[in-house]
């Protein structure tokens, strides 16, 4: 069987992407699929290229049993387009960017996050950045509904 390679993407890479990387390799190791999956997270932008995850994104993580630890922010780069199966987009603005950078034959690959969490109402993962605890919270259920989607469509 060959290995499902999936990138998950945010715009700094500090909040959402980390905890979906995250997220989606707990329920991985979970299940025992690690060998069947490669996880990365990236961001559109720069502003914090080798910066741990925020420390918020970082805590509301690990009270879930979710480490983030070993994770530095990085930018999408071309390479990207071409060696991941999945490019999954937090939110339309990044889906936009995402696609605007990408070469065209693999634009089919950039797909929003939440389209494997169909029974949300909501269709992007909110920015928590400049918000409260809560905002982590919800982004965090957001990224555990999809996760487990996206997982489910894999595993099928």
């Amino acid at each position: 069987m060959s290995i499902t390679k999936i990138l998950f993407v945010c715009l700094g890479n500090i909040c959402r992407s980390p905890m979906a990387e995250g997220t989606f390799r707990h329920l991985v190791l979970e299940k025992g699929l690690q060998h069947l999956v490669e996880i990365d997270s990236a961001g559109t932008g720069a502003w914090h290229v080798g910066e741990p995850p925020d420390h918020r994104a970082t805590a509301t993580a690990l009270l879930r049993g979710i480490d983030l630890s070993g994770q530095a922010a990085r930018k999408v780069k071309q390479q990207d387009f071409e060696h991941y199966d999945y490019i999954l987009a937090m939110d339309q603005e990044n889906h936009i960017n995402l696609t605007r950078i990408a070469p065209e034959e693999y634009r089919h690959k950039i797909r929003m996050f939440l389209e494997f969490a169909p029974d949300q109402s909501e269709t992007e993962v909110p920015d928590p950045y400049y918000g409260g605890g809560d905002g982590f919270e919800h982004a965090l259920d957001l990224v555990d509904a999809a996760s487990r989607g996206l997982l489910a469509e894999i595993e099928g």
